[in-house]
């Protein structure tokens, strides 16, 4: 048994890029679900378009780096109206059906043929990071201490994935402290009671699905920029559950519960891969094959998470009254 790889791996996954970019799509979901209500599953298409933003403007439209992320955030901005203006009137399990169509009709847009010379069908794009990279201020080896390090490639990524993780967390922190964000948890506990306090209620939730969706889409932003290229597919709907995984996990309507459940999930997730990966190869489980281990890792993951909820269902830093929505 190779503990060390296997200890080096879990490590690395705590505060690995994976973590950056599911952290920050479980904080826009924290926003929709934890603190307003809303059961958008809609989030990967936000990550998808802030992707594909970037890597269109820079690849097939020449412009610079910095214009492809302007391009990605107006985009993330645009399919929030798109998105909310039809749906934010219908609540909880017919919003949810309405935001996963509409991902997936975002997917499918990305992946067909029609439009394979913007956004490249189902390869995608890529070799639009070049320019993030330029401006890495580490010199050329790895950073850390032992075998718990970084290239300096990925120590300039999760460094400016950090950053934008606190820097998120740092304006959910302020905004739910102020009236607006109180009233955004007014909405989740009753929206009938605070439109009848003269409330412009849709409006509030078009401003929580704008703001939740934008700090998502960082998610894709860094998800692209770490792979080089973005592909129609890596955007399903897995990835917006494995989000809502992470919020439930942390503590919905809590600042960094996404945070920690997002180091939690991928903690949990590598070390019983990779020890289940060490079992069979060293023959402790004869009756299972290396194929196998993926399967039973998501299972093993998933039994875990439905122990979780069974005993705590508010999560780990989470309260019982939070993720109590008003379903009505």
């Amino acid at each position: 048994m190779d503990w060390l790889t296997i200890l080096t791996t879990t490590v690395h996954a705590a505060i690995g890029w994976e973590t950056v970019v599911y952290g920050l799509a479980a904080i826009g979901v924290n926003i929709h679900f934890g603190y307003t209500g809303l059961l958008n599953f809609g989030q990967a298409a936000f990550m998808a378009v802030a992707g594909y933003g970037l890597a269109v403007s820079v690849t097939v439209m020449n412009l610079p780096f910095w214009i492809g992320i302007l391009v990605g955030l107006a985009a993330a901005a645009v399919l929030a109206l798109l998105l909310g203006i039809p749906t934010l009137q219908l609540r909880a399990d017919y919003l949810a059906i309405v935001t996963i169509a509409a991902a997936e009709i975002v997917r499918l847009v990305f992946r067909s043929v029609y439009f394979k010379d913007i956004f490249g069908g189902s390869d995608g794009r890529r070799g639009f990071n070049t320019d993030f990279y330029a401006m890495n201020p580490y010199p050329p080896g790895r950073y850390g201490i032992g075998p718990f390090g970084f290239g300096e490639r990925t120590m300039w990524l999760l460094t400016v994935g950090w950053i934008v993780v606190l820097l998120c967390c740092l304006v959910v922190y302020l905004l739910m402290k102020s009236p607006w964000g109180r009233v955004l948890k007014a909405i989740r506990e009753d929206e009938d009671a605070v439109r009848a306090l003269g409330k412009n209620v849709f409006a509030y939730k078009m401003q929580s699905l704008m703001l939740g969706g934008i700090i998502g889409c960082f998610g894709g932003f860094f998800y692209g920029l770490y792979n080089g290229s973005v592909q129609p597919d890596v955007f399903g709907t897995e990835m917006t559950f494995f989000a809502y995984t992470i919020v439930i996990l942390g503590g919905a309507a809590r600042v960094f519960g996404p945070v920690v459940g997002a180091m939690i999930f991928w903690v949990l997730f590598v070390f019983i891969g990779n020890t289940l990966a060490e079992l069979v190869a060293n023959g402790y489980i004869p009756f299972m094959s290396t194929i196998q281990v993926g399967p039973i890792r998501y299972a093993l993951v998933g039994l875990g998470f439905i122990l979780l909820l069974v005993v705590r269902p508010q999560g780990i830093f989470g309260d019982k009254r939070e993720i109590a929505i008003d379903a009505r």
